[in-house]
């Protein structure tokens, strides 16, 4: 009997979708898998195995470790020949982990969202100052760290705190609805084939933007430097 999460995916299943920033090519419930600008590339190098996503998603193009997953730098290049849901079901979890177990209680109204100030509240060690950050630094925080051009593909649905204030005003309203496709600000030639999406959701700040508060705190931190700590390109604590 197929899991919860794989009838939300099944029910998500079109001829082709978008998933972040793969395409899925959906042929008689065998599937296709590729970056979604390299449709129309030649030669791609091919995998027919769901574990082999592992080692595609962990470098981006330049040979950089991607320690954020959803950041939009997953490498071009590679085709993944997929025979069973089941094994479409492993390659993306592998490419985007917890996401479908995510989308799939977010589908059955069961998705529980926890406010940033929550979540930094319950920090302890070295992270439990990360909670003296203001606001306004925050809106600037996540206003560069979590931007999906360049920071994370995540949709938003987390509030600051428990009065439910946006987590940011420098982001636009698209990075907070589930509807929009966050990787359309990333569009390059060879993605301009319509497909729907399964969005990438964030119910919670992760340990990245906790860490990047504490940096901001304690004054270690330039705004500048957000992004690039996140893909883990630039030197700093994580």
């Amino acid at each position: 009997m197929p899991s919860v999460i794989e009838r939300a995916l099944q029910a998500a299943l079109t001829d082709r979708f978008h998933f972040g920033q793969i395409l899925i090519r959906n042929t008689n419930g065998s599937f296709v898998l590729s970056h979604r600008d390299d449709e129309v590339r030649t030669a791609p190098q091919t995998f027919r195995n769901a574990e082999e996503a592992v080692e595609i998603a962990k470098y981006d193009d330049a040979g950089n470790y991607r320690p954020l997953k959803t950041a939009p730098n997953l490498r071009h290049g590679w085709r993944l020949e997929l025979a069973t849901l089941d094994e479409l079901r492993r390659a993306l979890d592998y490419f985007y982990p917890g996401r479908l177990a995510v989308f799939a209680a977010w589908k059955n109204e069961q998705l529980r969202i926890t406010p940033l100030r929550e979540t930094l509240d319950r920090q302890s060690g070295m992270y439990r100052i990360a909670a003296k950050i203001s606001d306004e630094q925050i809106d600037n925080v996540v206003g560069n760290f979590c931007r999906s051009d360049s920071g994370c593909l995540r949709t938003i649905l987390w509030k600051r705190d428990q009065h439910s204030t946006i987590a940011s005003t420098k982001l636009p309203p698209a990075k907070f609805d589930p509807l929009q496709d966050q990787t359309t600000v990333l569009d390059g030639p060879g993605s301009a084939t319509p497909a729907t999406a399964i969005p990438l959701l964030c119910q919670e700040p992760c340990n990245l933007l906790v860490a990047e508060c504490r940096k901001v705190v304690k004054g270690e931190s330039q705004l500048s430097d957000a992004i690039p700590n996140a893909f883990g390109t630039a030197t700093g604590e994580k």
